[in-house]
This record gives C-alpha cells, sequence and structure tokens, in this order.
C-alpha cells in the first residue's frame, strides 16, 4: 500500500509547514485576503502576498509527494488528506480554548454577523448588528469590541466601523456560554467623512480588546 517511506514523510511535514504558517489563531489570517487558495491568503488589497503563495506551492508539493507515496487509493487519500487539512485547525483551536485558554483567547467566532443602516438624517444613522460570541472558558470574560471595516467596500467609505462612534462597547459572556448579541445605536456622523448612507453588510468583523491584548475576528 505504501510505495515510498520518504516521500509521505516529507509530505506530512510539509504540511505541518504550511498550517504553522497561516494558522487562524489567535487571529483571522483571512481578515484582509481579496483572493485565497485552501488556508492561504493569496491577494490583498496591496497586492499578492508572498508567503501565502510559498504555502500555497508547498501544499501542492505535499499532495504530489503524498500520491507519489502511496502505491494505491492515491486520489482517495489526497482527498482525505485535504478534508483533514481543512477542518484540522478549527478542532485544535477549540480544544486549546475549551482547555488551555483563558481571556480573550478562549473567545470564538462563527464569522455570521450582520450589520444594516438606515438613513435617519443629513449627519444621523440608525445603525444595527447581530452576532454570536462563544466563551469557551470556564471564566467570565470581559473586553472592549471595536467594529473594523470591510475590505471590499468601494471608495474607501466607512460602514461597519460607524458603530464605533457610539463606543466603546463593553462586553462580559459568562464561563462556557454562548452569546446573541444585538447593538441598535443612532448614530451621529456629524464629524464623520467618507461614510455610506445606508446599506448592510454580513460577515462583519471586530476587534476584542482586553488590556494590551487584542484579536481580530
Amino acid at each position: 500500500m505504501i510505495r515510498n517511506k520518504v516521500a509521505l514523510i516529507s509530505a506530512v511535514i510539509i504540511l505541518g509547514v504550511c498550517m504553522y504558517l497561516y494558522f487562524p489563531f489567535p487571529n483571522n489570517v483571512m481578515l484582509d485576503a481579496r483572493s485565497t487558495f485552501m488556508s492561504f491568503p493569496i491577494h490583498n488589497q496591496d497586492g499578492y502576498i508572498l508567503l501565502g503563495l510559498i504555502g500555497s506551492v508547498m501544499f501542492i508539493i505535499a499532495m504530489i509527494l503524498l500520491g507519489i507515496g502511496m502505491k494505491k487509493y492515491q486520489i482517495r487519500t489526497i482527498v482525505i488528506a485535504v478534508i483533514v487539512y481543512a477542518i484540522l485547525p478549527n478542532v485544535l483551536i477549540t480544544m486549546y480554548q475549551e482547555t488551555l485558554a483563558n481571556g480573550i483567547k478562549a473567545i470564538s467566532y462563527d464569522g455570521n454577523g450582520n450589520c444594516n443602516f438606515e438613513n435617519v438624517s443629513k449627519n444621523q444613522l440608525n445603525g444595527e448588528c447581530d452576532f454570536i460570541l462563544h466563551n469557551r472558558s470556564n471564566k467570565a470574560v470581559t473586553f472592549e469590541l471595536e467594529f473594523l471595516d470591510s475590505i471590499f467596500l468601494e471608495d474607501q467609505l466607512r460602514m461597519e466601523s460607524l458603530m464605533n462612534t457610539a463606543g466603546p462597547y463593553i462586553i462580559t459572556i459568562g464561563a462556557n456560554q454562548k452569546k446573541s448579541i444585538h447593538l441598535r445605536e443612532l448614530l451621529n456622523l456629524s464629524n464623520v467623512q467618507d461614510h455610506i448612507e445606508s446599506g448592510g453588510s454580513s460577515n462583519v468583523h471586530f476587534k476584542l480588546i482586553d488590556g494590551e491584548t487584542t484579536r481580530t475576528l
């Protein structure tokens, strides 16, 4: 079943290096990516990402070595390896958060938050955001939350970050608690330039702040 042990071991080592290069913790490594391959950001607003390109090439080489190392079931083995590679980081992160992590490092986010903005007057918007955060530790966690703008907004208009004008938002999540958070604010934008007039967004991102420690989710 195994044709070449050296090729198999090399494939595993290379995959380990690939995962290390862009492990999605403690921050969301895909936050600024415009195009991606597997776990690698390929292109962002500043251009191509060299390390992401190198990681992508290494991943392809690892898959080739995996096929060379197997005497049969090459395609099946490669498919299984891709699936395991895709889900393993989240499994490892969850295990860490439920056992060793504390503070904001124990907070997880499914990425499905959304915000909507409705025009009230020339300098006022109603802003409303909904998202779910999960504290996986055995202690309550308190932090400040700051909204981040999407990189896909045209003309660098501000959108999600407009919610920060009504902040700061201090949030406490109990031990092992999944908390649904709903924020609704009347936003005064008289001193804010380059903002949207109305609209909505999904998959919102934000920064968690606890003293000098920060995370982007």
